[in-house]
């Protein structure tokens, strides 16, 4: 049982930049993020593959987050830049625990053996 942990969220102006991470108590493989703004569904915002080396990501964040990992550290990380007020949600990370396809279940929330609690962030305009 891996417990992922996130940090790095906060209040940040419009244009301002962020760095989430998430803390795995042991091994994970593919590695994701979702986000939750109030009155709206978890949607996801972008995955890795456990060597970082393929990603993918929701077309409202292209060009400006980027997904990245250190598998040595156990460590997840979504660098947010040229943040926009509709950015503002929750945001969870997501895990395997096992290796498998990044096929087109990667934004399905069902996938994924691990959840974090979540890190706030609100952007303000």
């Amino acid at each position: 049982q891996v417990q992922l942990v996130e940090s790095g969220g906060g209040l940040v102006q419009a244009g301002g930049s962020l760095r989430l991470s998430c803390a795995a108590s042991g091994r994970t493989y593919a590695v994701a993020w979702f986000r939750q703004a109030p009155g709206k569904e978890r949607e996801f915002v972008t995955v890795t593959n456990w060597s970082g080396t393929t990603t993918y990501s929701a077309d409202f964040v292209k060009g400006r987050f980027t997904i990245s990992r250190d598998n040595a550290q156990n460590t997840a990380y979504l660098q947010m830049n040229s943040l926009k007020p509709e950015d503002t949600a929750v945001y969870y990370c997501a895990a395997d625990s096992q290796p498998r396809p990044l096929s087109g279940n990667f934004i399905n929330t069902g996938r994924y053996d691990y959840w974090g609690r979540g890190t706030q962030v609100t952007v303000s305009s």
